[in-house]
């Protein structure tokens, strides 16, 4: 049986706090499986899927207490088990851009949630549009749909969604 522990970090961004977080990982022979690591604002935020066994995660939660006071950080550990496959679902992923407004990430998982289709991924970007400088917003989502879910009509639903709140939209499917 494999062991994870879900591991998020939070700081002051600078360099060289990726090294630490690794060499500590990898000192406790635990291995990184999965992560997503970004800078927001001026603050360094990491999510991290770490493997082991029980005894190395246990000396790993131990050490990553003594790195958040010393790299001045917030350090939050989890015990996990794998992914379970979710059964039929079909991987797609989705693309919006729209003039930045507020409750875009809202009305889009409020859609998908009605529909009892999963979000599995979402990465979010504001920045301004080329030549205008008209602020923007842009959300891409990796989601589960359910494999008996009529596609072309959540398709038309989705785009009519969107169009409703004039926000531009594609929705395929996830290849390989």
């Amino acid at each position: 049986m494999k062991n994870y522990l879900v591991v998020s970090a939070l700081g002051e961004d600078r360099p060289g706090l990726v090294n630490e977080l690794s060499r500590v990982i990898l000192e406790c022979d635990c291995g990184i499986v999965d992560s997503r690591m970004t800078v927001l604002g001026g603050e360094f935020a990491t999510l991290l899927l770490v493997q082991g066994n029980w005894n190395t995660l246990t000396k790993l939660e131990m050490q990553l207490k003594r790195l958040e006071q010393a790299l001045n950080m917030t350090v939050i550990t989890k015990r996990t088990e794998s992914r379970t496959p979710t059964g039929d679902v079909l991987p797609y992923a989705v693309e919006v851009v729209a003039v930045n407004q507020p409750g875009i990430v809202h009305h889009l998982s409020s859609f998908f949630a009605s529909r009892s289709i999963n979000i599995e991924d979402m990465v979010t970007r504001s920045y301004s549009a080329p030549h205008t400088g008209t602020p923007m917003f842009s959300v891409n989502l990796a989601i589960g749909i359910p494999a008996t879910t009529h596609i072309a009509l959540l398709r038309e639903e989705f785009l009519d969604f969107c169009d409703d709140l004039n926000l531009d939209a594609v929705m395929e499917p996830i290849k390989g």
